[in-house]
């Protein structure tokens, strides 16, 4: 890392509190100073990440991002307001780190992080905080960092559970794909938006996630290489998990077989889902207004349906779908829908495997239904 900036006036009465930390001292804030983080996502993880590092005054935080912010976000994402609903989440991050502190440099990259740009985004900066909630975008990251030897800052969160962890082989530690070498079963584990996430959880994992960069950056105590670092709030207890390279990695190991970037979907099975039969919102709304014969299946938790529900719809959940098809007609079309529309896709897998001939996902799910024919129903 060149540390050709120095401290100013402004940055000594900024930074005074750790300027009097003895093992950080000038120094240490110098190195942030003249440090460059990305952080790969603006949402729950990116949030509390990046205000964290922009108070701590790391010099270049890049940003990669391509959503806008929805209502939906202000339960756990801080960066952003109701001011801000509708505007890109790059535009709204920029603006909020720069209220914090006009001294450091935002960088935006409002693009979604792929095998085609990965490469050129991430040899930018020093390290990199992976902030994402979906698996073909972890590997990626970890590979890439592991090929330009940048620390890659993992955090993953669910409901009330967290852990955090990082993977820099060049330091001595394992990458991500040694301990996930391949990733879950469609359906396995939810995303946010299906499983939910208690809102100040990610705020807890991301400031981990920050904690680690800045100990890496200054040169202090022990970064979490080789450990991966659990947190149950409900109980609020800690657990570490000891982490090895696995020399049969395909990344990191002593036989590489991945070399260059590739994007990871249909390793994650993303694009590799089995073909069904589906139906849009719009045209469920239509034949329901035509009378047409049919049940309107919805696969979600009791406690989802006692928060939003399509009238007429009937209630069991993904679980028990298949234990109790017996209970349902086979003579008239069978609707399914969750709230995006995962759960009630493996649904229909399931009914199709036990002989059901005409069973439909709609897609989009309830969201969908609420956004674009009841505005009524909640969004949750």
């Amino acid at each position: 890392m060149d540390l050709r900036s120095e401290l100013t006036s402004s940055d000594y009465r900024r930074y005074a509190r750790h300027l009097a930390i003895p093992e950080f001292g000038a120094e240490g804030q110098k190195r942030l100073k003249n440090a460059r983080v990305l952080c790969i996502g603006a949402g729950g993880l990116g949030a509390p990440a990046t205000l964290y590092l922009a108070a701590a005054g790391i010099g270049t935080i890049g940003i990669v991002d391509a959503d806008v912010v929805e209502l939906s976000n202000l339960q756990r994402q801080i960066l952003y307001s109701e001011a801000d609903l509708g505007r890109p989440k790059l535009e709204a991050a920029k603006d909020r780190l720069l209220g914090m502190n006009p001294d450091i440099e935002i960088c935006m990259h409002p693009q979604r992080f792929s095998a085609e740009n990965a490469m050129e985004t991430v040899a930018h900066y020093d390290v990199v905080i992976d902030g994402t909630d979906n698996f073909p975008t972890r590997y990626l990251s970890n590979d890439v960092c592991f090929w330009q030897k940048k620390p890659n800052i993992y955090g993953s969160i669910l409901r009330f559970e967290g852990q955090v962890a990082v993977f820099a082989p060049h330091l001595g530690g394992p990458c991500y794909r040694c301990m996930s070498p391949t990733p879950p079963a469609p359906g396995l584990v939810p995303t946010c938006a299906e499983g939910g996430v208690l809102g100040a959880l990610p705020g807890i994992i991301g400031t981990f996630q920050a904690l680690e960069c800045i100990k890496l950056i200054a040169g202090l105590g022990q970064p979490l290489l080789g450990r991966l670092l659990h947190v149950n709030t409900l109980s609020m207890r800690f657990r570490e998990f000891q982490l090895r390279r696995d020399p049969e990695c395909p990344v990191c190991g002593d036989q590489p077989t991945i070399t260059e970037p590739i994007d990871y979907d249909e390793f994650c099975h993303v694009s590799s889902a089995p073909t069904m039969k589906e139906i849009s919102v719009q045209e469920l709304a239509q034949l329901r207004e035509q009378g047409k014969p049919h049940l309107l299946l919805d696969v979600r938790e009791p406690d989802e349906y006692q928060v939003a529900r399509i009238e007429g719809s009937r209630l069991i959940p993904l679980a028990l779908v298949a234990p109790r098809s017996g209970e349902l007609p086979r003579d008239i079309p069978i609707y399914l829908h969750c709230k995006l529309g995962g759960r009630s896709a493996k649904a229909v897998a399931q009914l199709e495997a036990q002989g059901f001939s005409n069973v439909f996902n709609v897609t989009g799910g309830i969201q969908a239904w609420s956004h674009h024919i009841d505005a009524t129903v909640p969004i949750y």
